[in-house]
């Protein structure tokens, strides 16, 4: 990878990356480095998303603005996010984002590996484990 400084403006975050329905996620920096890579989630009032994991991706999330939730642990536990939140998703924990709100959530995402994976199941406990 070069050894540059590289600078990914607002008007050209792409909507190429991995998915989850319910959420739309913007990439920032994705394919720059071969260790991290940077996105946005923005969840839309009243919204979910699928029950999904990232892989073998450790997900570091920064609540920007909204208040929204990460649901887990088969869908029995909800942790709330209020901006300037911060949360540790280790790799291939089953979650869904949830905004019961009024207002959009923003959250900035960075995650370990230079390209986002994202796996979406069809509901809990259906996801390839390891370790």
């Amino acid at each position: 990878m070069p050894s540059t400084v590289h600078v990914t403006k607002s008007t050209e975050l792409d909507t190429g990356t991995g998915q989850t329905e319910g959420m739309i996620r913007k990439g920032a920096i994705v394919g720059k480095s071969d260790k991290i890579c940077a996105s946005v989630m923005i969840a839309h009032p009243h919204s979910s998303s699928a029950i999904h994991h990232h892989g073998e991706q450790d997900t570091v999330v920064f609540a920007s603005s909204g208040h929204g939730t990460i649901i887990s642990e088969n869908g029995s536990k909800r942790q709330d996010l209020s901006p300037g939140d911060f949360a540790l998703i280790p790799a291939w924990t089953e979650h869904q984002e949830v905004n019961d709100g009024d207002e959009e959530v923003t959250w900035i995402i960075s995650r370990s590996g230079g390209t986002p994976v994202v796996v979406n199941l069809e509901g809990w406990g259906r996801g390839e484990k390891k370790g």
